[in-house]
Order: structure tokens, then sequence, then C-alpha cells
């Protein structure tokens, strides 16, 4: 049996072994910015998972563009020597082609880690001032964020801009930007956050703007080998916000700006927003933006065994796949998968003895 998961693919000039994405999950393990042991080990793991890629967390190209005390940067050379470090352990032991997702968090930043209650900073938790496209709260009780001038606007655009040459500088295969999770970019584009007036505000392309000004700074200083993607939304989940027809658009406007791939999300404009936890609730929109962009596109959102995996690949509905907690739950998932659809992943010698031509346990594994 020949599997399409398992099958390879070019972005720009580089190959993925397969299909399988490790989806950005953020850990909110780092010091101030810096990587930290945890992800030495976290990131190592997942080097091995047999996945095609990896990419790493939501990495934040400003301090005040956190989610949290604990989030990930990359806008210092301290931030960029521990990733820097961190890469390299993963290219030591690991397999899999490493990425790292570019982020500012807007209106959403200078909030607490989820196990710490995921509200807003208080005073004593040493919060920072939130920027967006409009003063207008996450939602109630969050931080009112500042209207962003241009001038702020000018300094996001060479944070980005700068991060993404940091990421070159480490080394990393690809480099994808967060337009979703009603983060800053995604804030800029839905109606739902954006009430500007001006030329960033209004019609989808007036609240497109800003974003697109970022995608074509970073194309600039990211070689056109190098790939560029950018993980977007497929619909808000929230009346009045985004939907299937603007994820199409937004793809379009992307590969016409020089992106390489979009990766499909959905939901977190609002605390409102609540999307279905059926199997492959985003596959619909990928597929659709697939189709209708063509761009090549992976899917993320309750992807969880290898049949259901196989079949969006193989059905043509995305181009690749992106699992989260399936990988925390079995960090290798993707070995597993392939036993079931009869495909092949390299494993570090020290753990060959787990193949199944070596262990009879590996057939009676529930």
């Amino acid at each position: 049996m020949t599997s399409a998961l398992f099958s390879p693919i070019h972005l720009a000039d580089l190959e993925l072994a397969n299909r399988i994405v490790v989806s950005p999950m953020c850990q909110y393990s780092a010091a101030d910015g810096v990587a930290t042991d945890w992800h030495v080990t976290h990131l190592g793991m997942l080097a091995n998972s047999g996945a095609g890629l990896l990419v790493i967390e939501a990495t934040h190209v400003e301090r005040r563009g956190r989610i949290t005390h604990g989030c990930l940067g990359l806008y210092s050379d301290e931030c960029e020597a521990a990733l820097q470090r961190v890469v390299a352990h993963c290219r030591r032991i690991g397999t899999a082609k490493l990425a790292i997702q570019l982020a500012h968090a807007g209106r959403k930043a200078s909030s607490q880690r989820p196990w710490e209650g995921a509200k807003p900073l208080s005073a004593s938790e040493d919060p920072w001032p939130t920027i967006a496209p409009s003063a207008v709260p996450f939602g109630p009780g969050w931080h009112t964020p500042s209207a962003m001038t241009e001038d702020d606007m000018a300094r996001v655009t060479t944070s980005f801009t700068d991060a993404a040459k940091r990421a070159l500088r480490i080394g990393f295969d690809a480099i994808e930007l967060h337009f979703a999770h009603g983060y800053l970019l995604h804030s800029f584009v839905s109606p739902l956050s954006n009430k500007r007036n001006d030329e960033f505000g209004g019609s989808f392309e007036g609240r497109m703007r800003f974003p697109l000004q970022v995608v074509r700074s970073v194309r600039a200083a990211v070689p056109r080998g190098v790939p560029l993607g950018a993980r977007i939304t497929g619909t808000d989940w929230v009346d009045g916000g985004l939907t299937g027809d603007d994820a199409v658009a937004m793809g379009k406007a992307l590969k016409a700006a020089g992106l390489d791939y979009v990766d499909i999300s959905s939901g977190n404009i609002t605390p409102d927003s609540r999307w279905s936890n059926e199997p492959g609730f985003n596959v619909p929109f990928a597929e659709r933006v697939r189709r209708e962009s063509g761009l090549p596109v992976r899917v993320v959102g309750m992807i969880v065994n290898a049949k259901q995996a196989e079949d969006i690949v193989g059905a043509g509905k995305a181009d690749m796949v992106a699992l989260a907690r399936a990988f925390l739950d079995d960090p290798h998932w993707a070995w597993h998968a392939a036993q079931t659809l009869g495909a092949e992943v390299p494993r570090p010698p020290q753990y060959a003895r787990t193949a199944p031509k070596l262990w009879p346990g590996a057939e009676l594994r529930g």
C-alpha cells in the first residue's frame, strides 16, 4: 500500500519526508522570552516523532507582544542564542525539519498562563500595555489596548522582519506568520476587532493592508528558497466575523504577496467564539482554500488517528495535516501511524528495537 500521508512534499526548496506536521504549541515556559531546558527536552522529543516538520511554538517578535510572562520570544541576542541551542540539539538527535511561527499577541497579550487562570494580568502581576488595531478589549475585564498608530505599525513590521532574519541566522528550514487565534495580525483582518475608519480598516482590503505590509517586508528578507507561510483563520465562528469566503480571499492575497503555504485554524477572536469539536472541523475550510487559492494547505483541528489523516491528504482535502495534543499524548504518533498505513519512518538507532520487524509487541499495542 502506498500512503499519501507518508509521501514527500516540496515547499519552495524544502523537501519534507511526509505530510505530518507537529503543530506549534505554546509551552509558557520561557524566561523573559528566552528558551529554557524545557524547550530542549520538549522539542528534542518531538524532533524524533516521525513527523516531517516540527513547528516551534508562537515566538513573539516584541517583548510586549508576548501572550504571557512565559512566552517565547525572538527579539534579542539572548533569545536568539537560546533558540540556537535548542535547534542545534534537535538537529543532532532528530529527523524532522524545523520551522518557527512568528507572532505578536496584540490585545491578547499581558495575560496569565493557562494554568494560572488565563485572565488578564492584574496590577500585581507585572502587566504591560497592549496594542491592537482599535481600542477594543478582547473581552470583558480585559485590558483596553491602544489603537496602533502608523509609527506603531512601522515598528512592528520591523520587529517581524528582524525576527525573521534572526530565524534565518539560527537556521530554521521554514518560517510561519501567525494570522490566527485573535492575535495581532488576525485582529487587523477581523471586523470584530478592527473598527478603524482610516485606510487600515473598513473593507477587507483595508483590514488586510497592515498584515500584507508585514508579509511583504518579511518576504523581502527571506530568500525565496526558504518556505514562508502563515497560519490563518478559516472562520471566526462568530456572527459578523470572518467566514470561509474571507479565508479564500486571504489565501489569494497571501499567495500574491509571496507566501508558499497557509495553515488553516479557526476561532479565538473573542471569548465568545466557539468551534465544533467534530473530527477535522477545519478541513472543509482548508479544502476550499486549497481549491480556490491554489496554495498548498495544511490543516489542524481534532485530527487524531492515522486513517483520518490519510483520508484528508489522500482525498486532496489538504496537502498536510498538523497535530498538537495528539503528539503530546503520543510523542511517537507518526511511528504508529506508519505502522497502521504500512509505511516507514526513521527511528533513532537507540529505539530501533521498537520497530514492528524487531518487536512483536508492536502488533499487540492497543
